[in-house]
């Protein structure tokens, strides 16, 4: 058969599988039958009925039907990328078969069925078949989301379904008789090509990860599934590839970063933010940035201070949380030798260190009213003292303040002074939670992949399609920072290039399909505490049973509990 002529199926497969060997059944996820190829009665010695289950206990001898109905069903959920095995019997013909089992993707990477394939160890298809009864092959092929290509031995494109044009940008009629390596180009194939390894040593690969150059230019990961092509004699005739694309970018877009590619974004909140940064980095005012805990608040104040003309001077951070009150005015001012007990030499506080530079001050909303009153002093008089001593002292550093609290409110209620907060918020910036920038997760976390590729010396190109629906649908509250943790686990236990739902922390609020009837997906930290606290009251203090209440697990309840300082 010429490469360019298809075989009984035209251009969409190179041989009918009955030539092959090998019967196909095609199931929703419920296995109810939407199709199947006659091969499939003759092996299996039953009627097969569209609109029925399909029930592999019922048609195959134990252990091997409960065995094969596991399969499919774990393959149906998406719980399983694919399964293979031999030694299946049916019931009614006895014949010895192996088999694998593959997902149907649909829109949106989701799955929508099952492909069984079966194939008679030892027999010959074509016996049981009979002569002159094909397979309407195509029409399965053709409307498979995933792109579907075959080789024959000569690595010529022998079939090129609908998906794999819709892919790579490639007309069928443009890829047909050429070498594999000539259309697609891929970073594998002068070495560890699946394709090429599937063909020499006769072993299937799943769920390979590859970049292939589209037609227009661009590279793009997919992740691929690699079989052999056999004839009914056994003889190795070819190979076929099914590819889908795992749709991440390959480098933050034009705009997309800022401040050497540390903070990554390219949504419209995001936008804004990048375009105030370079005037606000050249000016000496008072910045107040503002955003929950984990969205990056020091990454922004670290990049105002590399693109100021203090770029040269030091920046000093310092947490006004982190620190006891009696010990803060120390930090923060200095000491003289004596000025208290274990004061044994002078010191220089954080506004000495930072002369020249930056000088950073995190939750700036905890800090007690009696400090407020001297950093006020501090910031009008542009002077301090050192704790015990009466020299004063320049302040010769740009103050940036950060906090993840509502300062309007701590106006409200007494604890933040007006005059306070007013000299601190000359510039205002807000930097939004991760729930409200979703079209900067992709972008995050192709930015963690390199990062994690850098430190862990591994080469992950990109995480599982079911990975990226989990992250898109998560309201992580713990934001940035709590993605960031999430990649380094999936780094310290993938081995491939590609991430799946398995490297994943075991956190149940991933599923997309996961009800929480005692929380709001994305509940405000007020709304949360009391929530919980209500759960609690409930459960009378007992919290396996408060997260019962929640509908989460008790871990989660803890993680909650300890973000929010109820533990």
């Amino acid at each position: 058969m010429s490469p360019t002529q298809g075989g009984p199926c035209n251009s969409s497969w190179p041989l009918a599988p009955e030539q092959e060997g090998e019967a196909v059944v095609v199931m929703d996820r419920g296995l109810v039958v939407l199709g199947y190829t006659p091969l499939a009665t003759a092996l299996l010695g039953v009627e097969l009925l569209k609109g029925r289950r399909f029930d592999p206990v019922d048609i195959f001898v134990e252990p091997w039907g409960q065995e094969l109905g596991q399969a499919l069903g774990a393959v149906a959920t998406g719980e399983l990328a694919s399964r293979s095995g031999t030694g299946l019997e049916p019931r009614a013909t006895g014949i010895r078969v192996a088999y694998s089992v593959h997902p149907l993707w649909g829109p949106g990477h989701a799955v929508e069925g099952v492909l069984l394939t079966l194939k008679a160890e030892g027999h010959l298809a074509r016996e049981l078949l009979g002569p002159g009864r094909g397979l309407p092959c195509e029409a399965v092929l053709e409307h498979l989301a995933e792109g579907v290509f075959t080789v024959n031995t000569s690595w010529r494109i022998t079939s090129f379904n609908r998906s794999a044009e819709r892919i790579t940008g490639y007309r069928r009629r443009e890829v047909l008789g050429r070498h594999c390596w000539e259309v697609f180009c891929s970073d594998l194939c002068e070495s560890g090509c699946p394709l090429r390894q599937t063909m020499e040593q006769g072993r299937v690969q799943m769920d390979q990860g590859v970049r292939i150059l589209l037609k227009g230019g661009r590279r793009l990961t997919v992740l691929v599934n690699t079989s052999l092509l056999t004839d009914a004699s056994g003889r190795v005739v070819g190979a076929v590839e099914s590819f889908r694309p795992l749709e991440l970018p390959e480098a933050p877009s034009e705009g997309a970063s800022w401040g050497g590619g540390e903070i990554v974004g390219a949504s419209a909140a995001m936008k804004k933010l990048f375009a105030m940064l370079p005037e606000v980095a050249a000016s000496e005012a008072n910045v107040l940035i503002v955003g929950e805990t984990g969205t990056g608040k020091e990454l922004f104040a670290r990049a105002i201070h590399a693109r100021s003309p203090r770029c040269k001077g030091p920046f000093v951070a310092v947490n006004c949380s982190a620190l006891a009150e009696s010990l803060l005015e120390s930090e923060l001012f200095g000491h003289e030798k004596g000025a208290f007990t274990g004061a044994v030499t002078a010191k220089p506080g954080r506004f000495e260190l930072a002369k020249g530079g930056t000088l950073f001050l995190d939750e700036i909303g905890e800090l007690k009213p009696q400090l407020q009153v001297k950093l006020l002093r501090v910031l009008e008089q542009r002077a301090f003292e050192r704790v015990g001593g009466s020299r004063p002292i320049p302040l010769q550093a740009r103050i940036i303040s950060a906090t993840n609290r509502d300062l309007t409110q701590a106006l409200t209620d007494g604890t933040m002074r007006p005059d306070l907060f007013y000299r601190l918020r000359t510039v205002v910036m807000r930097i939004p939670p991760l729930r409200e920038r979703r079209e900067d997760i992709p972008l995050l976390v192709n930015h963690f992949i390199r990062l994690f590729n850098t430190r862990y010396g591994k080469n992950v190109r990109a995480v599982d399609t079911k990975v990226m629906d989990m992250f898109m649908s998560y309201s992580w509250p713990g934001n940035v920072r709590e993605l960031q943790r999430v990649m380094e686990h999936a780094f310290v236990f993938v081995k491939g290039p590609v991430i799946f739902p398995s490297h994943l922390p075991e956190m149940e609020e991933f599923s997309p399909h996961l009800s929480h009837p005692g929380l709001p997906r994305s509940p405000s930290p007020e709304e949360e505490r009391r929530q919980i606290l209500d759960a609690l009251a409930q459960a009378k203090g007992r919290r396996k049973e408060a997260a019962r209440i929640l509908g989460i697990s008790r871990s989660s309840l803890w993680r909650r509990m300890k973000r929010l300082g109820l533990a």
